[in-house]
């Protein structure tokens, strides 16, 4: 008998293989016989290279690259695939968390560091770059992350524009010549789950802006800037309809900056995720599949992981169970998505504080208490088979 361990991490709490391993402490008291494969997961944001180097038998890699604001930073990455594919998690160079509440600056923060992960990849040998691009503190269009893999960003006299999203309004050519010449020959799949263009009232300065320290003044200018950018990025690259993509203003335009400079696919986060440590085949002959996250509300049903993993495993009529931190309004709705039951670790009434404190033992204990229900009702399922006998 397997059993599927595929949770995503509760933030600030556990990580991704943290839960994993929680879950499996619960399942084991009941199924001590089963098999289980645990196989973290994540969405393309926080945990992506944990749960892709855990699940994959990868290699933890560090590299001390810019961060959003110029400071040096350590952005820890990820080798597989015995050196041919890397991950990165651009907020790991040119994140949000970098950055206390009263540093943001989406005007003056940029992307070069997330390059700068890019090229270590290319200096370790890597074909194949998966990267996650949540959680970014930045709205250059992914200027900066080409600057640093060789592109030239100029004004009408021919001096380089200093970096940040703003600059890009005094942008004048764009000089493509010493772009990496590796990049020709290397395959970026993007996690992005959001299908936002680059700019307008949906794009990457009016929606995300804001979060990044973005006044309304400095919205309507950093969507102006990125407009500039997209025609003088087109007419550099020759690539059409890039700022309409579905995602082209994802991570502040990161999303289009890597549309126009390198060979990008922009897909589901989650889809990616199972598609790279080949969900499908691994859930195929499973039991039960567990899976979890740190809170599950109306949110779950849009495609986090838990419904990823779900739909995944109901290819098989296999039975669902997402046991998580907590629950909020709409939580029932992941019924439709091929959950068969939710629950929370809460024993009773609780503390966030101590719920997260002691969020493993807790969760080890709800995964035993859902896997006991599970096997009062196969034992109803056995006593129904013999009364119809």
């Amino acid at each position: 008998m397997l059993i599927v361990i595929a949770p995503d991490s509760y933030k600030g709490s556990l990580s991704a293989p943290d839960v994993a391993r929680a879950m499996h402490t619960g399942a084991r008291r009941v199924f001590s016989e089963a098999r289980f494969d645990l196989i973290p997961i994540a969405d393309g944001g926080e945990g992506t290279v944990e749960a892709f180097v855990e699940a994959m038998g990868g290699t933890f890699m560090e590299t001390i690259v810019r961060g959003p604001l110029g400071d040096p930073t350590t952005a820890r990455w990820g080798l597989l695939d015995k050196g041919k594919t890397a991950v990165i998690e651009m907020a790991a160079a040119s994140g949000l968390p970098l950055l206390d509440q009263d540093k943001r600056d989406a005007m003056n923060s940029c992307t070069f560091g997330t390059g700068e992960l890019v090229k270590a990849a290319l200096d370790a040998g890597a074909e194949t770059i998966i990267l996650g691009i949540g959680g970014s503190a930045t709205n250059d269009g992914g200027s900066g992350f080409a600057r640093a893999l060789g592109v030239r960003f100029l004004d009408a006299a021919g001096q380089e524009l200093k970096p940040g999203g703003a600059a890009l309004a005094k942008l004048a050519s764009i000089d493509i010549s010493e772009l990496d010449p590796r990049l020709a020959a290397t395959t970026f799949r993007v996690a992005c789950d959001v299908d936002n263009p680059l700019c307008g009232p949906r794009g990457a300065s009016a929606v995300f802006g804001p979060q990044k320290g973005a006044s309304a003044e400095q919205v309507a200018q950093l969507d102006a800037a990125l407009a500039v950018f997209a025609e003088k990025a087109e007419k550099a690259t020759g690539k059409k309809g890039v700022p309409e993509t579905a995602g082209a203003g994802a991570a502040g335009g990161l999303g289009a900056g890597l549309l126009f400079f390198v060979n990008a696919a922009l897909m589901p986060g989650i889809a990616l995720v199972l598609e790279a440590v080949d969900f499908n085949a691994r859930v195929k002959s499973a039991f039960l599949v567990l899976t979890g996250e740190g809170r599950t509300d109306f949110q779950t049903s849009y495609g986090k992981t838990p419904v990823g993993v779900a739909l995944a495993a109901k290819q098989y009529g296999h039975p669902v169970i997402c046991i998580s931190g907590s629950l909020g309004k709409g939580a029932d709705d992941v019924y439709a998505c091929g959950i068969d039951a939710v629950c929370s670790i809460a024993p009773g009434p609780i503390s966030l504080e101590a719920c997260m404190a002691d969020s493993g033992r807790l969760l080890a204990d709800a995964t035993e208490r859902a896997c006991r229900m599970l096997k009062a009702g196969m034992r109803m399922t056995e006593v129904e088979t013999v009364h119809a006998d």
